[in-house]
């Protein structure tokens, strides 16, 4: 894989999770963790879900890093056994920290998505990454005695992946911890859910998501309430907005549909035609998720008679009345949704030029302008 681009298991613009420092807005469920660890109720299996790009890589990482640098307490000794942790923190100078960042820690083993015999990425995990574990399982362990194996992310794993590891989670290896990260429990067989603990993260907060944006090194935005609006919480998606531009191509979309029913086809096909540019793929993805946004802060528009708060882009909130002014209007936006996001993910299977399958949404978006008038 080429040193230019994230590996699988690493959001685009941010240090993988085994660099990151802080973990931020995700108290609960490391204390969680941290109570199961010192009750001496240490599940071997446990499930992070939550929103995509709110910290559960890096809690993962940080689980692993506090299992592998805490050795077992031992009762009785002339001081007796040592206080509890009250963190997961680990000294960045610790062997096994040091370790971790080298990608040089026999206790660990870390699944994601591996390359393919051409050298390119696979779409899944496949039962082959799966199977790689049981010779890290025949290895000799160290610290401790333990092993962890963090799957990132489980959502991914085809049907004969998700059945090997279910056979490692119905007999689980001695002083083995496995650490599944899933955006989509629900594409989980109901039995790898099961035979799970669930550590469930939240979105962070505007304050949080400032501190772990300023983590990263990213420079934020002149108007943070725009991405905030956006990103939803999640600090992977408000990277990608602010690497790809999502923030001025929300604010083009508002304008596009501020001068409907009638709409400016100019604006509308210089939209389209930058979604068709050479090395645009990953902007025409993010176009389309920024429309389903549009689309349903329509819909909750004319549903509350209010738009949403913060405002997404600059005169957003005037926008989002004129064109879903009741809640017959809203409805509408609400039903239309689902169409046009079904077609447009259709016509992005089927390689339908991005620039015609841009213009034909848009068209759609001013056909639900124009009803009722």
């Amino acid at each position: 894989m080429s040193d230019d681009l994230p590996s699988p298991d690493q959001a685009p613009g941010a240090p993988h999770p085994r660099e990151t420092a802080q973990l931020f807005g995700q108290d609960a469920a490391q204390a969680a963790f941290l109570g199961a660890f010192n009750s001496d109720r240490l599940h071997h299996g446990w499930l992070l879900t939550g929103p995509q790009g709110v910290g559960k890589a890096t809690l993962a990482w940080r689980i692993a890093r506090f299992l592998l640098a805490t050795p077992p307490a031992v009762d009785g000794g002339l001081f007796g056994a040592p206080p509890p942790p009250t963190s997961l923190d680990i000294d960045p100078d610790h062997p096994v920290a040091h370790r971790i960042l080298a990608g040089a820690e026999p206790g660990l083993a870390s699944i994601t998505r591996s390359l393919n015999d051409n050298g390119k990425v696979r779409t899944e995990i496949v039962v082959d990454d799966i199977r790689k574990l049981g010779r890290f399982f025949g290895l000799s362990a160290t610290d401790g005695g333990r092993r962890v194996v963090i799957v990132d992310s489980a959502d991914e794993m085809n049907t004969s992946a998700a059945n090997a590891l279910l056979k490692m989670l119905e007999e689980p290896p001695a002083r083995t911890t496995l650490l599944l990260v899933s955006h989509q429990p629900s594409r989980l067989l109901p039995t790898i859910r099961s035979r799970c603990r669930t550590l469930r993260l939240s979105p962070l907060d505007a304050g949080d998501m400032q501190a772990a944006l300023a983590q990263t090194g990213t420079e934020p935005p002149a108007n943070p309430d725009h991405l905030a609006a956006l990103a939803a919480g999640s600090v992977g998606a408000a990277l990608r907005l602010i690497n790809l531009g999502g923030l001025q191509i929300y604010s083009e979309l508002i304008g596009i549909l501020g001068t409907m029913p009638r709409l400016d086809r100019s604006r509308a096909l210089k939209l389209a035609e930058a979604a068709a540019q050479r090395g645009a793929a990953e902007k025409f993805e993010l176009l389309l998720n920024l429309i389903d946004i549009s689309l349903a802060r329509l819909a909750r528009t004319g549903a509350t008679g209010q738009p949403p708060e913060p405002q997404a882009a600059p005169g957003e909130a005037e926008v989002l009345l004129k064109l879903a002014s009741d809640p017959h209007r809203g409805r509408k936006w609400a039903e239309i949704a689902a169409t046009i996001t079904a077609r447009a993910r259709h016509g992005q299977a089927v390689n339908l030029d991005p620039a015609a399958l841009v213009l034909d949404t848009v068209f759609k978006m001013q056909e639900t302008a124009s009803w009722g008038q």
